[in-house]
């Protein structure tokens, strides 16, 4: 444009375009010349627009500023190939352009403040030379001064005869006419898509991401490095759940980084170099890092499983990991803070970085692998162009150097998701099958996010996964697997698909139903009062772990005879409490354990319901966990000391745990084993003694009718009665099978078990009371009551021990 015309522009409002001239159809062409190219203008035959028009909208989407040309065909734009990929347009393509009107979208439409972001235009180029950002504003005000700019678009910019790559990456203010002479910064934010660079502009230079190109200037000038992706949003990242702990990790890894380094300098501080993330498998950690380096602007991320790192050659294990550092060094070394973000990611880092002189192999290349990666870290040659994500499911086991301040510092613990949480995973898997309208609209998402308590992502997918197969196999013919049905086509998603892919998929840390229902797969019998007021005390105890703030930490010991329910009532109380985490520690389960395996089998019981909100422990049988033996008495001490620790450890802030333990032990078994204080309750659980119990039970059991349970009731009077649930239900089911004589082979067995019973406890009296002159003379004492003192019936139980007493607290 001509002095003339720049200085009319700037005096007087715009000539308004003419807008009634319809928009006509072009064909796509190229610049006739490089030099036509650099000015950034679309060239246009004369006859094809009135003179006053300078801007025109190609197919009512991308602005451009236009220059007559003599020598241009008509209804043919003379575009540079920068024009063409930006509008995403080819050569002869027919286009619609229309004259456009930058007050069109309001009288805002001069540029005030702009940030650009410049490189060399060729990727191979490199320059020692400093580009002062002061004279590069000046000369490209002057190059381009009245052509119209949008967010996004791109242009040549011939600076001291080399061709840089300018890029508009914001538009932080746009003005009108009124304000374009006294315009000043610092007068608020108004943000715009497009507008007109006039002199006064002011111009923000900003570093292209990965360009060698040096930018020096005032502060407002230096390059802040545009490490994030100009169009990127988290809700793109296709993670849910995790929100507030990506939000941390950019807050703390990232946010210093976007600064420009001059400002970070007045800060005195050094950015992040690593983040650690750990938390149970399946809840989302690899996912994390493999977006966040699709979220950066910069190269692409260095993967390594942590097993690869190890070599079978002496000094090799150390040497791919001074490779993995290579490139870091040397662009730092060229470049030093203008260096782009190098990103390594480790995946299973305890696989190398366990604690140093933890392993007995002999070669010490573990602690080598750990050196070396400790000084590339923080060592002498410290690098600031470096982030490294780790993950891994034992932060335990990863040495404590590497995770100070300086190196994996910010550690961030990737949980199982919430509701809320569960309900963004279940969207993000769900969105292909609703946007295809494949799943029916009888599928609540909210309902299943209720439903899947302590699932993790992992989980999650698989769910999705199971109730799709169970969509596909209504389409397979039965007869012929190998084909569908021709109604292929109208296969849905229901609900019930998902009811039974609820059964199939089980979460790792939600609830051991199998194992529980095993253990009252014959149901509670409510044959006494005290059986409806044990039940009753295990809701309260259940109610106040929920509720309770004061309590986060709730232990009970339901302690009886055995055979007397305890197991069955313990799982009725965790099963009844619908918590998400419900796990059994039974003796069964470890049969041909070691001592440390069980330690470290009960240990990892305990440290997974901490990662739940709610959880129950069901500790079946401690004497038989504690390899008890009569005689002696003998136990293990390892167990015994693992159970006392755990019992006390109060679980993590806004966790909730319950602990539900039965055993035979009687209280002066508990005290001299120093259990008695680790329990805050204490219920007994008593021995069927009354007939009225015996009645109750027939009853429920349906043995006999009428008649013949008053026969077995009266054939029982004067029968001292003392006998486990257990064992009575095992009697009536044996009974059951004798058609003829059913009540005398019920009213026998009961006598007849007494009997032995009230025998068996006379003679252990008797052995024991001469056991206590002269029994076991050399015989160390293990335990703080010796064996030949001891009274004990047969069922194992002591008098003293179990009084009366239905309950005690």
């Amino acid at each position: 444009m001509d002095p003339h015309n720049r200085s009319r522009l700037h005096n007087s409002p715009p000539v308004p375009n003419p807008l009634n001239q319809a928009s006509i159809t072009m064909k796509v062409g190229k610049s006739s010349s490089e030099a036509q190219a650099l000015t950034n203008f679309l060239f246009v035959c004369p006859r094809d627009f009135h003179p006053s028009v300078r801007y025109v909208i190609i197919n009512d989407q991308f602005v451009f500023s236009i220059k007559p040309e003599e020598n241009q065909p008509a209804r043919q734009l003379g575009m540079s190939y920068i024009h063409r990929r930006w509008a995403s347009l080819s050569l002869n393509q027919e286009v619609s352009v229309a004259p456009y009107d930058p007050s069109f979208e309001g009288a805002y439409h001069y540029l005030g403040d702009i940030e650009l972001e410049v490189g060399f235009l060729q990727k191979n180029q490199d320059s020692n030379e400093q580009f002062d950002t002061v004279e590069m504003s000046n000369i490209f005000c002057q190059c381009f001064s009245d052509q119209i700019f949008t967010i996004g678009q791109q242009l040549v910019f011939d600076f001291h005869a080399i061709n840089l790559m300018v890029t508009i990456r914001k538009i932080n203010h746009v003005i009108d006419f009124s304000e374009l002479q006294n315009f000043e910064m610092g007068q608020g934010q108004r943000a715009g898509r497009r507008g007109i660079l006039t002199p006064q502009t002011s111009i923000h230079w900003t570093k292209a991401a990965n360009s060698p190109i040096k930018l020096e200037g005032s502060l407002k000038s230096k390059t802040s490095h545009a490490i994030i992706q100009p169009n990127f949003k988290f809700e793109n990242m296709g993670i849910g759940g995790l929100d507030s702990e990506i939000g941390a990790i950019f807050r703390r890894a990232f946010a210093s980084r976007i600064f420009p380094p001059d400002l970070a300098e007045k800060f005195g501080i050094e950015h992040v170099r690593g983040v650690l993330l750990h938390g149970p498998p399946g809840t989302g950690k690899t996912l994390i890092a493999r977006q966040i380096g699709k979220m950066l602007n910069a190269r692409e991320p260095k993967i390594v499983n942590g097993p690869e790192i190890l070599n079978k050659y002496v000094g090799q294990s150390e040497e791919n990991i001074r490779k993995l550092f290579a490139d870091a060094e040397k662009e730092y070394k060229e470049k030093g803070d203008d260096s782009g973000l190098h990103i390594i990611i480790f995946d299973e880092l305890d696989a190398i970085c366990k604690q140093r002189g933890s392993k007995n192999d002999g070669t010490g290349v573990g602690d080598s692998v750990v050196n070396q990666l400790l000084a590339k870290l923080d060592g002498v040659e410290q690098l600031n162009n470096i982030l490294i994500i780790g993950m891994t499911n034992r932060i335990d086991m990863i040495d404590e150097a590497l995770l100070r301040p300086g190196r994996l510092e910010v550690h961030m613990e990737i949980d199982l998701p919430d509701k809320d949480g569960r309900l963004q995973i279940l969207k993000i898997h769900t969105s292909k099958m609703r946007q295809n309208k494949i799943m029916d609209p009888d599928v609540d998402l909210t309902e299943l996010a209720e439903l899947t308590k302590n699932f993790s992502g992992a989980e999650i997918n698989g769910l999705v996964k199971s109730a799709s197969s169970f969509a596909f196999n209504r389409h397979v013919k039965v007869e012929e697997l190998a084909s569908v049905t021709p109604d292929v086509s109208d296969v849905r998603v229901i609900r019930e698909d998902f009811m039974e892919a609820l059964n199939e998929v089980r979460p790792a840390f939600g609830v051991s139903e199998e194992e529980l229902y095993q253990c009252v797969h014959n149901e509670i019998i409510n044959f006494s009062s005290n059986i409806e007021k044990i039940i009753s005390d295990g809701k309260l105890f259940v109610d106040q772990v929920k509720q309770s703030s004061r309590t986060p930490l709730v232990s009970v010991l339901l302690r009886g005879p055995p055979g007397s329910g305890k197991t069955a009532l313990a799982a009725t109380m965790a099963m009844s409490s619908e918590f998400p985490f419900i796990k059994l520690i039974s003796p069964e389960n470890m049969v041909g354990y070691s001592e440390i395996s069980k330690m470290i089998m009960i240990h990892k019981v305990f440290s997974d319901s901490y990662k739940s909100p709610l959880s129950v422990i069901v500790i079946d049988n401690i004497e038989r966990l504690l390899n008890w033996v009569e005689l002696g008495p003998r136990f293990s001490n390892p167990i015994l000391q693992t159970l006392l620790v755990l019992f006390k450890k109060r679980p993590p802030k806004d966790r909730r745990l319950l602990i539900l333990a039965t055993t035979n032990f009687g209280q002066s078994e508990l005290k001299d084993l120093s259990m008695s204080d680790c329990f805050n309750s204490e219920i007994y659980v008593p021995n069927v003694n009354e007939l009225e119990s015996v009645d109750h039970v027939l009853k429920e059991l349906k043995l006999f009718d009428d008649y013949e349970r008053e026969q077995a009731i009266s054939g029982l009077e004067g029968v001292e009665l003392n006998i486990g649930i257990k064992k009575l239900l095992m009697i009536i089911e044996m009974c059951r099978q004798d058609v003829e004589n059913r009540v005398e082979k019920f009213v026998d067995t009961i006598k007849a078990l007494n009997v032995t019973e009230s025998t068996n406890y006379r003679r252990e009296n008797i052995n024991g009371s001469i056991g206590s002159i002269n029994a076991f003379p050399t015989m160390p004492n293990y335990g703080s009551q010796d064996l030949a003192t001891r009274a004990d019936r047969a069922d194992g139980t002591d008098r003293a021990d179990y009084p009366e007493a239905p309950n005690q607290y």
